[in-house]
Protein backbone atom coordinates (compact mmCIF):
# COMPACT_ATOMS: atom_id res chain seq x y z
CA UNK A 1 0.00 0.00 0.00
CA UNK A 2 1.60 3.68 -1.38
CA UNK A 3 2.52 5.62 2.16
CA UNK A 4 1.64 9.32 2.41
CA UNK A 5 3.61 11.62 4.54
CA UNK A 6 1.55 14.85 6.06
CA UNK A 7 2.04 17.45 7.97
CA UNK A 8 0.90 16.65 11.48
CA UNK A 9 0.06 19.90 12.61
CA UNK A 10 -1.85 20.96 9.34
CA UNK A 11 -3.56 18.14 8.93
CA UNK A 12 -4.82 18.74 12.55
CA UNK A 13 -5.67 22.00 11.60
CA UNK A 14 -7.50 21.15 8.58
CA UNK A 15 -9.74 18.70 10.63
CA UNK A 16 -10.65 21.26 14.00
CA UNK A 17 -9.27 19.05 16.57
CA UNK A 18 -6.17 17.80 18.13
CA UNK A 19 -5.49 14.31 18.58
CA UNK A 20 -3.06 11.81 20.52
CA UNK A 21 -1.40 9.42 18.19
CA UNK A 22 -3.52 6.28 19.91
CA UNK A 23 -6.54 8.58 18.94
CA UNK A 24 -5.32 9.19 15.49
CA UNK A 25 -4.48 5.73 15.44
CA UNK A 26 -7.91 4.84 16.08
CA UNK A 27 -9.36 7.34 13.37
CA UNK A 28 -7.50 5.81 10.61
CA UNK A 29 -8.55 2.54 11.91
CA UNK A 30 -12.28 3.26 11.79
CA UNK A 31 -11.86 4.75 8.45
CA UNK A 32 -9.41 1.89 7.16
CA UNK A 33 -6.77 3.42 6.59
CA UNK A 34 -3.56 2.68 9.10
CA UNK A 35 -1.32 5.39 10.36
CA UNK A 36 2.55 4.05 10.33
CA UNK A 37 4.49 6.65 11.87
CA UNK A 38 4.20 9.37 13.77
CA UNK A 39 7.33 11.32 13.65
CA UNK A 40 7.25 13.60 16.72
CA UNK A 41 7.66 10.66 19.08
CA UNK A 42 11.01 10.07 17.18
CA UNK A 43 14.52 12.41 16.59
CA UNK A 44 13.49 14.47 13.80
CA UNK A 45 16.38 16.13 11.26
CA UNK A 46 17.38 19.48 11.25
CA UNK A 47 16.45 21.53 7.46
CA UNK A 48 17.71 24.73 7.60
CA UNK A 49 18.71 25.20 10.91
CA UNK A 50 15.73 24.50 12.24
CA UNK A 51 13.89 20.62 13.28
CA UNK A 52 11.73 18.85 10.16
CA UNK A 53 7.82 19.40 11.11
CA UNK A 54 6.42 16.73 12.83
CA UNK A 55 4.95 14.30 9.94
CA UNK A 56 2.29 11.74 10.24
CA UNK A 57 3.10 8.72 7.83
CA UNK A 58 -0.31 7.13 6.69
CA UNK A 59 -0.75 3.81 4.86
CA UNK A 60 -3.14 4.27 2.27
CA UNK A 61 -5.86 1.36 0.63
CA UNK A 62 -4.18 0.53 -2.87
CA UNK A 63 -8.18 1.35 -4.62
CA UNK A 64 -8.21 5.06 -2.30
CA UNK A 65 -6.09 6.78 -5.13
CA UNK A 66 -8.35 9.56 -4.34
CA UNK A 67 -6.07 9.82 -0.45
CA UNK A 68 -2.72 10.14 -2.27
CA UNK A 69 -2.45 13.82 -1.23
CA UNK A 70 -2.64 15.42 2.02
CA UNK A 71 -5.88 17.56 0.33
CA UNK A 72 -7.87 14.21 0.06
CA UNK A 73 -6.91 12.83 3.38
CA UNK A 74 -7.91 15.67 5.16
CA UNK A 75 -11.15 16.35 2.85
CA UNK A 76 -12.61 12.43 3.59
CA UNK A 77 -11.53 12.66 7.16
CA UNK A 78 -13.40 15.77 7.46
CA UNK A 79 -16.23 14.43 5.97
CA UNK A 80 -16.16 11.14 8.04
CA UNK A 81 -16.43 12.72 11.26
CA UNK A 82 -19.42 15.07 9.82
CA UNK A 83 -17.34 18.45 10.02
CA UNK A 84 -17.51 18.73 5.81
CA UNK A 85 -20.08 18.17 3.55
CA UNK A 86 -19.67 16.40 0.29
CA UNK A 87 -18.12 18.77 -2.41
CA UNK A 88 -20.06 19.26 -5.35
CA UNK A 89 -17.73 19.33 -8.15
CA UNK A 90 -18.66 21.56 -11.22
CA UNK A 91 -17.87 22.54 -14.43
CA UNK A 92 -18.22 26.26 -15.42
CA UNK A 93 -16.90 27.69 -18.55
CA UNK A 94 -14.19 29.74 -19.07
CA UNK A 95 -14.13 33.68 -18.60
CA UNK A 96 -14.28 34.52 -22.08
CA UNK A 97 -16.54 31.96 -23.10
CA UNK A 98 -14.31 29.33 -25.01
CA UNK A 99 -12.63 26.36 -24.03
CA UNK A 100 -9.26 25.69 -24.46
CA UNK A 101 -8.89 23.16 -26.98
CA UNK A 102 -6.24 20.25 -27.78
CA UNK A 103 -6.04 19.30 -31.33
CA UNK A 104 -5.10 15.45 -31.68
CA UNK A 105 -2.74 14.11 -34.60
CA UNK A 106 -3.67 10.84 -36.37
CA UNK A 107 -0.58 9.61 -35.96
CA UNK A 108 -0.47 9.64 -31.98
CA UNK A 109 -2.18 6.43 -32.73
CA UNK A 110 0.93 4.86 -33.07
CA UNK A 111 2.28 5.74 -29.56
CA UNK A 112 0.21 7.17 -26.98
CA UNK A 113 -3.36 7.38 -28.64
CA UNK A 114 -5.50 8.95 -25.51
CA UNK A 115 -5.44 12.31 -24.24
CA UNK A 116 -7.15 14.44 -21.40
CA UNK A 117 -7.22 17.96 -20.30
CA UNK A 118 -8.50 20.45 -17.78
CA UNK A 119 -7.86 23.78 -16.78
CA UNK A 120 -7.70 24.94 -13.17
CA UNK A 121 -8.09 28.83 -12.81
CA UNK A 122 -7.70 31.15 -10.12
CA UNK A 123 -5.59 28.58 -7.95
CA UNK A 124 -4.03 29.90 -5.23
CA UNK A 125 -0.72 27.99 -4.14
CA UNK A 126 1.37 27.65 -0.84
CA UNK A 127 4.35 26.43 -0.36
CA UNK A 128 3.01 23.21 0.89
CA UNK A 129 0.18 22.91 -1.84
CA UNK A 130 2.39 23.32 -3.95
CA UNK A 131 4.63 20.72 -3.05
CA UNK A 132 1.39 18.44 -2.37
CA UNK A 133 0.65 19.11 -5.95
CA UNK A 134 3.83 17.68 -7.38
CA UNK A 135 3.67 14.59 -5.18
CA UNK A 136 0.52 13.45 -5.96
CA UNK A 137 1.76 14.02 -9.63
CA UNK A 138 4.40 11.43 -8.49
CA UNK A 139 1.91 8.96 -6.92
CA UNK A 140 -0.66 8.65 -9.74
CA UNK A 141 2.07 8.03 -11.93
CA UNK A 142 4.13 5.06 -9.11
CA UNK A 143 0.90 3.45 -9.05
CA UNK A 144 -2.21 4.09 -11.66
CA UNK A 145 -0.69 5.10 -14.16
CA UNK A 146 2.09 1.98 -13.68
CA UNK A 147 5.43 3.95 -13.69
CA UNK A 148 4.02 6.40 -16.82
CA UNK A 149 3.17 3.53 -19.11
CA UNK A 150 -0.49 4.15 -18.95
CA UNK A 151 -0.46 7.32 -18.18
CA UNK A 152 1.82 10.79 -18.13
CA UNK A 153 0.40 13.83 -16.74
CA UNK A 154 1.94 17.50 -17.83
CA UNK A 155 0.77 20.48 -15.50
CA UNK A 156 1.63 23.98 -16.96
CA UNK A 157 1.45 27.42 -16.43
CA UNK A 158 -1.74 28.78 -18.92
CA UNK A 159 -0.49 32.55 -18.75
CA UNK A 160 2.83 31.24 -20.76
CA UNK A 161 1.26 29.59 -23.63
CA UNK A 162 -1.75 29.96 -25.89
CA UNK A 163 -4.08 27.88 -27.19
CA UNK A 164 -5.47 25.83 -29.42
CA UNK A 165 -3.10 23.21 -28.05
CA UNK A 166 -1.87 20.26 -30.91
CA UNK A 167 -0.78 16.48 -29.68
CA UNK A 168 1.10 15.10 -32.55
CA UNK A 169 3.88 12.47 -33.03
CA UNK A 170 6.52 13.48 -34.60
CA UNK A 171 10.54 11.80 -35.45
CA UNK A 172 12.63 12.80 -32.35
CA UNK A 173 15.25 14.87 -34.76
CA UNK A 174 12.16 17.29 -35.48
CA UNK A 175 11.30 18.42 -31.81
CA UNK A 176 13.25 20.59 -30.09
CA UNK A 177 12.59 22.56 -26.68
CA UNK A 178 14.52 23.34 -23.78
CA UNK A 179 13.23 20.81 -21.30
CA UNK A 180 12.38 21.95 -17.54
CA UNK A 181 14.72 23.18 -15.81
CA UNK A 182 17.82 23.05 -18.09
CA UNK A 183 19.48 26.13 -19.59
CA UNK A 184 19.66 25.04 -23.46
CA UNK A 185 17.52 23.55 -26.21
CA UNK A 186 17.43 20.03 -27.46
CA UNK A 187 15.86 17.30 -29.65
CA UNK A 188 13.94 14.20 -28.99
CA UNK A 189 17.13 12.49 -29.47
CA UNK A 190 19.37 14.48 -27.50
CA UNK A 191 17.32 14.33 -24.15
CA UNK A 192 17.64 10.36 -24.27
CA UNK A 193 21.51 10.69 -24.35
CA UNK A 194 21.41 13.77 -22.09
CA UNK A 195 19.15 11.80 -19.37
CA UNK A 196 20.33 8.43 -19.72
CA UNK A 197 21.91 8.84 -16.22
CA UNK A 198 19.70 10.49 -14.88
CA UNK A 199 17.92 8.68 -11.60
CA UNK A 200 14.73 10.22 -11.65
CA UNK A 201 13.66 10.03 -15.39
CA UNK A 202 16.35 7.34 -16.89
CA UNK A 203 13.55 4.71 -15.50
CA UNK A 204 11.18 6.70 -17.90
CA UNK A 205 12.98 6.60 -21.54
CA UNK A 206 12.64 3.12 -22.35
CA UNK A 207 8.64 3.72 -22.59
CA UNK A 208 9.47 5.80 -26.39
CA UNK A 209 13.19 5.47 -26.72
CA UNK A 210 13.03 2.99 -29.94
CA UNK A 211 9.92 4.26 -31.07
CA UNK A 212 10.34 6.63 -34.95
CA UNK A 213 8.09 8.70 -33.58
CA UNK A 214 7.63 10.82 -29.83
CA UNK A 215 4.26 12.22 -28.73
CA UNK A 216 5.02 16.24 -27.82
CA UNK A 217 2.51 18.77 -27.01
CA UNK A 218 2.23 22.29 -28.71
CA UNK A 219 0.38 25.45 -27.90
CA UNK A 220 -0.41 27.80 -30.79
CA UNK A 221 2.86 29.32 -31.09
CA UNK A 222 4.59 25.95 -31.47
CA UNK A 223 5.77 25.99 -28.03
CA UNK A 224 6.14 22.63 -26.72
CA UNK A 225 4.37 22.45 -24.04
CA UNK A 226 5.76 18.65 -22.87
CA UNK A 227 7.37 15.29 -24.16
CA UNK A 228 5.19 12.60 -22.41
CA UNK A 229 6.03 10.56 -20.90
CA UNK A 230 9.32 12.22 -20.53
CA UNK A 231 9.41 15.64 -19.30
CA UNK A 232 7.74 19.10 -19.49
CA UNK A 233 9.00 22.06 -21.55
CA UNK A 234 10.90 24.59 -19.41
CA UNK A 235 8.88 27.55 -20.86
CA UNK A 236 5.42 26.68 -19.34
CA UNK A 237 6.78 25.90 -16.18
CA UNK A 238 4.10 26.44 -12.77
CA UNK A 239 5.69 28.13 -9.76
CA UNK A 240 4.17 29.02 -6.86
CA UNK A 241 3.11 32.26 -8.50
CA UNK A 242 1.05 30.30 -11.26
CA UNK A 243 -2.59 31.51 -11.02
CA UNK A 244 -3.97 29.44 -13.61
CA UNK A 245 -2.69 25.74 -14.65
CA UNK A 246 -3.39 23.64 -17.73
CA UNK A 247 -3.56 19.94 -17.32
CA UNK A 248 -2.82 17.87 -20.15
CA UNK A 249 -2.55 13.95 -19.73
CA UNK A 250 -1.51 11.47 -22.40
CA UNK A 251 -2.12 7.51 -22.00
CA UNK A 252 -2.36 4.55 -23.34
CA UNK A 253 -4.91 2.98 -21.68
CA UNK A 254 -8.16 5.18 -21.38
CA UNK A 255 -9.82 3.96 -18.45
CA UNK A 256 -6.96 5.32 -16.63
CA UNK A 257 -6.32 8.64 -17.93
CA UNK A 258 -10.30 9.68 -17.13
CA UNK A 259 -9.39 8.92 -13.67
CA UNK A 260 -5.88 10.36 -13.10
CA UNK A 261 -7.51 13.73 -14.41
CA UNK A 262 -10.53 13.43 -12.35
CA UNK A 263 -8.56 12.74 -9.34
CA UNK A 264 -6.10 15.63 -9.96
CA UNK A 265 -8.37 18.63 -10.49
CA UNK A 266 -11.01 17.35 -8.13
CA UNK A 267 -8.10 17.48 -5.11
CA UNK A 268 -6.89 20.38 -5.77
CA UNK A 269 -10.07 22.46 -6.97
CA UNK A 270 -10.37 23.41 -3.38
CA UNK A 271 -7.47 25.76 -3.60
CA UNK A 272 -8.99 28.09 -6.33
CA UNK A 273 -11.01 31.08 -5.65
CA UNK A 274 -14.36 29.23 -6.35
CA UNK A 275 -13.94 25.98 -4.98
CA UNK A 276 -14.49 22.39 -6.85
CA UNK A 277 -14.94 23.98 -9.92
CA UNK A 278 -12.80 23.09 -13.08
CA UNK A 279 -12.95 24.66 -16.58
CA UNK A 280 -13.07 21.78 -18.60
CA UNK A 281 -10.84 21.28 -22.33
CA UNK A 282 -12.43 20.27 -25.71
CA UNK A 283 -10.45 17.16 -27.14
CA UNK A 284 -11.05 17.65 -30.76
CA UNK A 285 -9.65 13.50 -31.88
CA UNK A 286 -11.90 12.64 -34.53
CA UNK A 287 -9.39 9.52 -36.22
CA UNK A 288 -10.40 7.71 -33.15
CA UNK A 289 -13.73 9.03 -32.30
CA UNK A 290 -12.26 10.32 -28.89
CA UNK A 291 -13.76 13.94 -29.61
CA UNK A 292 -15.15 15.08 -25.80
CA UNK A 293 -14.65 17.37 -23.19
CA UNK A 294 -13.20 16.20 -19.88
CA UNK A 295 -13.49 15.91 -17.35
CA UNK A 296 -16.51 14.22 -16.53
CA UNK A 297 -17.15 14.85 -12.98
CA UNK A 298 -20.71 14.38 -13.01
CA UNK A 299 -21.53 11.39 -10.34
CA UNK A 300 -22.17 7.88 -11.24
CA UNK A 301 -25.66 6.93 -10.68
CA UNK A 302 -26.19 3.38 -9.34
CA UNK A 303 -28.09 1.15 -6.78
CA UNK A 304 -27.65 -1.24 -3.95
CA UNK A 305 -29.96 -3.86 -1.76
CA UNK A 306 -30.93 -3.42 1.23
CA UNK A 307 -31.10 -6.74 2.18
CA UNK A 308 -27.40 -7.45 0.40
CA UNK A 309 -26.13 -4.96 2.72
CA UNK A 310 -27.46 -6.32 5.75
CA UNK A 311 -27.10 -9.91 5.11
CA UNK A 312 -23.21 -9.33 4.52
CA UNK A 313 -23.13 -7.04 7.31
CA UNK A 314 -25.02 -8.82 9.71
CA UNK A 315 -27.41 -5.83 10.47
CA UNK A 316 -30.98 -4.55 10.06
CA UNK A 317 -30.47 -0.86 9.24
CA UNK A 318 -33.24 0.71 7.26
CA UNK A 319 -32.93 2.53 3.82
CA UNK A 320 -32.75 5.58 5.25
CA UNK A 321 -30.25 4.99 8.23
CA UNK A 322 -27.58 3.67 5.25
CA UNK A 323 -28.19 6.72 3.24
CA UNK A 324 -27.04 8.44 6.12
CA UNK A 325 -23.95 6.42 6.93
CA UNK A 326 -22.80 6.75 2.97
CA UNK A 327 -22.62 10.55 3.34
CA UNK A 328 -20.21 9.99 6.06
CA UNK A 329 -18.16 8.05 3.02
CA UNK A 330 -19.02 11.34 0.81
CA UNK A 331 -21.35 9.73 -1.14
CA UNK A 332 -24.83 11.01 -2.14
CA UNK A 333 -27.86 8.62 -1.39
CA UNK A 334 -31.35 8.07 -1.14
CA UNK A 335 -34.19 5.67 -0.27
CA UNK A 336 -35.20 4.19 -4.41
CA UNK A 337 -38.71 5.18 -5.45
CA UNK A 338 -38.59 2.05 -7.08
CA UNK A 339 -38.50 -0.25 -4.17
CA UNK A 340 -38.03 -0.21 -0.68
CA UNK A 341 -35.19 -3.30 -0.57
CA UNK A 342 -33.23 -0.70 -2.89
CA UNK A 343 -30.96 2.45 -2.29
CA UNK A 344 -30.32 5.53 -5.11
CA UNK A 345 -26.43 6.00 -4.78
CA UNK A 346 -24.39 8.43 -6.37
CA UNK A 347 -21.01 7.68 -6.45
CA UNK A 348 -18.17 10.55 -6.46
CA UNK A 349 -15.77 11.18 -9.87
CA UNK A 350 -13.08 10.37 -7.63
CA UNK A 351 -14.37 6.61 -6.44
CA UNK A 352 -13.41 4.58 -9.90
CA UNK A 353 -12.93 1.73 -7.40
CA UNK A 354 -16.81 1.47 -6.45
CA UNK A 355 -17.67 -1.45 -8.93
CA UNK A 356 -20.31 -3.33 -7.38
CA UNK A 357 -23.22 -2.80 -4.65
CA UNK A 358 -20.35 -5.00 -2.49
CA UNK A 359 -17.52 -1.87 -2.53
CA UNK A 360 -20.82 0.25 -1.66
CA UNK A 361 -21.39 -2.58 1.13
CA UNK A 362 -18.37 -1.80 2.72
CA UNK A 363 -18.17 1.68 3.34
CA UNK A 364 -21.65 0.79 4.56
CA UNK A 365 -19.55 -1.19 7.39
CA UNK A 366 -16.81 1.29 7.67
CA UNK A 367 -19.89 4.15 8.60
CA UNK A 368 -21.11 1.64 10.51
CA UNK A 369 -17.85 1.07 12.40
CA UNK A 370 -16.58 -2.76 12.23
CA UNK A 371 -16.08 -3.07 16.06
CA UNK A 372 -19.88 -2.18 16.00
CA UNK A 373 -20.54 -5.27 13.97
CA UNK A 374 -22.36 -8.36 15.37
CA UNK A 375 -19.59 -10.77 16.39
CA UNK A 376 -21.59 -13.79 15.29
CA UNK A 377 -22.38 -15.36 11.50
CA UNK A 378 -24.72 -13.85 9.61
CA UNK A 379 -27.76 -15.86 9.46
CA UNK A 380 -27.95 -15.91 5.87
CA UNK A 381 -25.25 -15.87 3.66
CA UNK A 382 -24.97 -12.73 1.22
CA UNK A 383 -23.19 -14.95 -1.52
CA UNK A 384 -23.95 -18.44 -2.87
CA UNK A 385 -20.47 -20.17 -3.53
CA UNK A 386 -19.95 -22.30 -6.05
CA UNK A 387 -16.79 -23.45 -8.48
CA UNK A 388 -16.20 -22.33 -12.08
CA UNK A 389 -16.80 -25.48 -14.18
CA UNK A 390 -13.64 -25.36 -15.26
CA UNK A 391 -12.43 -25.66 -12.30
CA UNK A 392 -14.72 -28.88 -11.42
CA UNK A 393 -13.69 -30.60 -14.21
CA UNK A 394 -10.06 -29.96 -13.87
CA UNK A 395 -10.46 -31.37 -10.44
CA UNK A 396 -12.41 -34.33 -11.97
CA UNK A 397 -9.41 -35.00 -14.06
CA UNK A 398 -7.41 -34.12 -11.45
CA UNK A 399 -8.66 -36.94 -8.86
CA UNK A 400 -8.68 -39.49 -11.21
CA UNK A 401 -4.97 -39.66 -12.85
CA UNK A 402 -3.82 -39.57 -9.05
CA UNK A 403 -5.96 -42.29 -8.60
CA UNK A 404 -4.41 -43.79 -11.13
CA UNK A 405 -1.17 -43.55 -9.64
CA UNK A 406 0.15 -40.26 -11.01
CA UNK A 407 1.80 -37.84 -9.16
CA UNK A 408 0.72 -34.04 -9.54
CA UNK A 409 3.54 -31.32 -10.63
CA UNK A 410 3.18 -27.97 -10.66
CA UNK A 411 5.83 -25.85 -12.63
CA UNK A 412 5.97 -22.23 -13.50
CA UNK A 413 3.59 -20.68 -16.24
CA UNK A 414 6.47 -18.65 -18.12
CA UNK A 415 9.18 -20.64 -19.85
CA UNK A 416 12.32 -19.70 -22.17
CA UNK A 417 11.07 -19.45 -25.74
CA UNK A 418 13.60 -22.41 -26.80
CA UNK A 419 12.08 -24.65 -24.09
CA UNK A 420 8.71 -23.52 -25.41
CA UNK A 421 9.64 -24.05 -29.35
CA UNK A 422 12.95 -25.44 -30.83
CA UNK A 423 13.62 -27.86 -27.75
CA UNK A 424 10.43 -29.51 -29.21
CA UNK A 425 11.23 -29.76 -32.52
CA UNK A 426 8.32 -26.92 -33.15
CA UNK A 427 8.51 -23.83 -35.07
CA UNK A 428 7.34 -20.60 -33.81
CA UNK A 429 5.03 -18.73 -36.24
CA UNK A 430 5.26 -15.47 -34.84
CA UNK A 431 1.32 -15.69 -34.10
CA UNK A 432 1.05 -18.17 -31.43
CA UNK A 433 2.81 -17.51 -27.80
CA UNK A 434 2.26 -14.54 -25.90
CA UNK A 435 5.92 -12.77 -25.52
CA UNK A 436 7.14 -10.41 -22.37
CA UNK A 437 8.23 -7.47 -23.36
CA UNK A 438 11.12 -7.03 -20.80
CA UNK A 439 11.88 -10.46 -19.44
CA UNK A 440 14.29 -10.49 -16.57
CA UNK A 441 16.05 -13.59 -17.56
CA UNK A 442 16.60 -15.67 -20.08
CA UNK A 443 14.47 -18.61 -18.41
CA UNK A 444 11.18 -16.93 -18.48
CA UNK A 445 10.51 -14.99 -21.91
CA UNK A 446 7.09 -16.62 -22.92
CA UNK A 447 3.73 -17.76 -21.73
CA UNK A 448 3.77 -21.49 -22.33
CA UNK A 449 1.90 -22.65 -25.33
CA UNK A 450 2.03 -26.54 -24.15
CA UNK A 451 2.65 -28.00 -21.01
CA UNK A 452 5.28 -30.36 -21.77
CA UNK A 453 8.04 -27.70 -20.95
CA UNK A 454 7.29 -27.76 -17.25
CA UNK A 455 6.76 -31.72 -16.99
CA UNK A 456 9.86 -32.61 -18.75
CA UNK A 457 11.92 -29.95 -16.85
CA UNK A 458 10.39 -31.56 -13.06
CA UNK A 459 11.71 -34.59 -14.81
CA UNK A 460 15.27 -32.93 -15.22
CA UNK A 461 15.64 -31.59 -11.59
CA UNK A 462 14.22 -34.73 -10.33
CA UNK A 463 16.52 -37.46 -12.10
CA UNK A 464 18.04 -38.67 -8.94
CA UNK A 465 14.66 -40.38 -7.44
CA UNK A 466 13.62 -43.46 -8.77
CA UNK A 467 12.21 -44.78 -11.87
CA UNK A 468 9.84 -44.79 -13.39
CA UNK A 469 8.37 -41.32 -12.84
CA UNK A 470 4.93 -40.82 -13.23
CA UNK A 471 4.02 -37.25 -13.02
CA UNK A 472 0.93 -34.97 -14.82
CA UNK A 473 -0.39 -31.59 -14.71
CA UNK A 474 -3.71 -29.84 -15.38
CA UNK A 475 -3.68 -26.07 -15.94
CA UNK A 476 -3.45 -23.47 -18.64
CA UNK A 477 -1.59 -22.58 -21.41
CA UNK A 478 -2.00 -19.29 -23.49
CA UNK A 479 -2.26 -18.03 -26.97
CA UNK A 480 -2.59 -15.12 -29.26
CA UNK A 481 -5.61 -14.45 -30.41
CA UNK A 482 -6.31 -11.02 -32.42
CA UNK A 483 -10.24 -11.41 -31.73
CA UNK A 484 -10.17 -10.72 -28.26
CA UNK A 485 -9.96 -6.94 -26.71
CA UNK A 486 -7.01 -8.54 -24.24
CA UNK A 487 -5.03 -10.06 -27.17
CA UNK A 488 -4.87 -13.73 -25.84
CA UNK A 489 -7.00 -16.32 -24.43
CA UNK A 490 -6.29 -18.99 -21.84
CA UNK A 491 -6.99 -22.62 -22.38
CA UNK A 492 -7.03 -26.14 -19.86
CA UNK A 493 -4.90 -28.97 -20.73
CA UNK A 494 -4.32 -32.38 -19.40
CA UNK A 495 -0.81 -33.62 -20.02
CA UNK A 496 0.97 -36.50 -18.33
CA UNK A 497 4.90 -38.06 -18.70
CA UNK A 498 6.06 -41.71 -18.17
CA UNK A 499 10.02 -41.38 -17.83
CA UNK A 500 11.48 -45.27 -16.98
CA UNK A 501 13.88 -47.58 -18.60
CA UNK A 502 11.39 -48.48 -21.00
CA UNK A 503 9.00 -46.76 -23.21
CA UNK A 504 6.10 -46.37 -21.40
CA UNK A 505 3.60 -45.87 -24.09
CA UNK A 506 1.05 -47.99 -23.35
CA UNK A 507 0.78 -46.69 -19.77
CA UNK A 508 0.39 -43.54 -21.35
CA UNK A 509 -2.46 -44.79 -23.46
CA UNK A 510 -4.03 -46.35 -20.58
CA UNK A 511 -4.02 -43.25 -18.81
CA UNK A 512 -5.86 -41.85 -21.60
CA UNK A 513 -8.50 -44.58 -21.96
CA UNK A 514 -8.71 -44.07 -18.48
CA UNK A 515 -9.77 -40.44 -18.58
CA UNK A 516 -11.71 -40.15 -21.81
CA UNK A 517 -13.92 -43.17 -20.02
CA UNK A 518 -14.32 -41.31 -17.45
CA UNK A 519 -15.42 -38.14 -19.21
CA UNK A 520 -17.76 -40.26 -20.40
CA UNK A 521 -16.15 -40.50 -24.04
CA UNK A 522 -16.25 -44.37 -25.83
CA UNK A 523 -13.34 -45.18 -27.81
CA UNK A 524 -14.22 -45.93 -31.28
CA UNK A 525 -11.51 -49.09 -32.75
CA UNK A 526 -10.51 -48.89 -36.14
CA UNK A 527 -12.82 -51.79 -37.26
CA UNK A 528 -15.69 -49.78 -36.06
CA UNK A 529 -15.23 -47.06 -37.64
CA UNK A 530 -16.23 -43.07 -36.39
CA UNK A 531 -19.91 -44.42 -36.57
CA UNK A 532 -19.77 -47.44 -34.24
CA UNK A 533 -22.42 -48.30 -32.54
CA UNK A 534 -22.69 -46.53 -29.29
CA UNK A 535 -21.10 -43.23 -29.97
CA UNK A 536 -23.59 -41.10 -30.89
CA UNK A 537 -22.96 -38.40 -27.93
CA UNK A 538 -19.30 -38.78 -27.41
CA UNK A 539 -16.55 -40.85 -28.96
CA UNK A 540 -12.58 -40.99 -29.44
CA UNK A 541 -10.30 -42.27 -31.67
CA UNK A 542 -6.57 -42.08 -32.40
CA UNK A 543 -4.60 -41.64 -35.60
CA UNK A 544 -1.03 -41.99 -36.03
CA UNK A 545 0.10 -39.08 -36.45
CA UNK A 546 3.55 -36.96 -37.82
CA UNK A 547 4.98 -34.76 -35.28
CA UNK A 548 8.88 -33.65 -35.16
CA UNK A 549 8.34 -33.32 -31.21
CA UNK A 550 7.80 -37.64 -31.06
CA UNK A 551 9.75 -40.73 -32.27
CA UNK A 552 8.44 -41.04 -36.50
CA UNK A 553 5.97 -44.09 -36.32
CA UNK A 554 5.20 -43.73 -32.43
CA UNK A 555 2.56 -40.51 -31.85
CA UNK A 556 -0.76 -40.30 -32.37
CA UNK A 557 -3.32 -37.82 -32.52
CA UNK A 558 -6.42 -37.79 -30.28
CA UNK A 559 -9.90 -37.24 -32.21
CA UNK A 560 -13.19 -36.57 -30.71
CA UNK A 561 -16.65 -36.49 -31.68
CA UNK A 562 -19.15 -34.36 -30.12
CA UNK A 563 -22.70 -33.68 -30.83
CA UNK A 564 -22.09 -34.47 -33.97
CA UNK A 565 -18.31 -31.90 -34.28
CA UNK A 566 -14.97 -33.47 -34.92
CA UNK A 567 -11.88 -31.98 -33.35
CA UNK A 568 -7.98 -32.87 -32.53
CA UNK A 569 -7.85 -32.47 -28.94
CA UNK A 570 -4.20 -33.36 -28.46
CA UNK A 571 -1.14 -35.86 -29.29
CA UNK A 572 0.77 -38.35 -27.26
CA UNK A 573 3.98 -40.60 -28.27
CA UNK A 574 7.36 -41.28 -27.24
CA UNK A 575 9.37 -38.30 -27.18
CA UNK A 576 12.18 -38.16 -30.30
CA UNK A 577 15.76 -38.48 -28.68
CA UNK A 578 16.74 -34.90 -29.26
CA UNK A 579 13.73 -33.67 -27.60
CA UNK A 580 15.10 -35.74 -24.77
CA UNK A 581 19.00 -34.33 -24.88
CA UNK A 582 17.71 -30.66 -24.98
CA UNK A 583 16.31 -31.52 -21.74
CA UNK A 584 18.93 -33.75 -20.56
CA UNK A 585 17.34 -37.04 -19.84
CA UNK A 586 18.62 -40.72 -20.56
CA UNK A 587 15.57 -42.61 -20.53
CA UNK A 588 13.14 -42.35 -22.95
CA UNK A 589 9.38 -40.79 -21.98
CA UNK A 590 6.04 -41.04 -23.38
CA UNK A 591 3.99 -38.10 -22.93
CA UNK A 592 0.36 -36.91 -23.11
CA UNK A 593 -1.46 -33.60 -23.71
CA UNK A 594 -5.13 -33.01 -24.37
CA UNK A 595 -7.56 -30.08 -24.36
CA UNK A 596 -10.36 -30.79 -21.59
CA UNK A 597 -12.25 -27.41 -21.89
CA UNK A 598 -13.94 -29.59 -25.55
CA UNK A 599 -15.79 -31.60 -22.73
CA UNK A 600 -17.47 -28.46 -20.81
Amino acid sequence: MPTIAVDKAALFEALGQDYTTEQFDELCFDFGIELDEDTSLTQRPLVNGKQEPAQLKIEIPANRYDMLCFEGISLMLSIFLGKRTSPDYRLVAPPRGELQVINVGKETARIRPYIAGAVLRNIKFTKKSYESFIALQDKLHQNLARQRSLVAIGTHDLDTVQGPFSYEALPPEDIDFVPLNQSRSMTGADLMIFYQDDRHLSRYLPIIKNSPVYPVIYDSKRTVCSLPPIINGDHSKITLNTRNVFVEMTATDQTKVEICLDILVAMFSQHLEEPFTVEPVKIVSPHNHQSRETPDLTPRETQAEVSYINNCCGLSLTASEMCSLLKRMSYTASPSRASSNLIDVQVPPTRADVLHQADIMEDVAIAYGFNKLPRSFPSESGTIAQPLMINKLSDIVRLEAAMAGWSEVMPLILCSHDENFAWLNRKDDGQTAVRLANPKTAEYQVVRTTLLPGLLKTIRENKHHSVPMKIFEVSDVAFKDMTLERKSRNERHFAAAWYGKSSGFEVVHGLMDRIMLMLKSAFVTGEEGPSGKGVEEAAYWIDEVDDPTFFPGHAAAVHIRINGEERVIGVFGILHPSVLEKFELRYPVSTLEINIEVFL
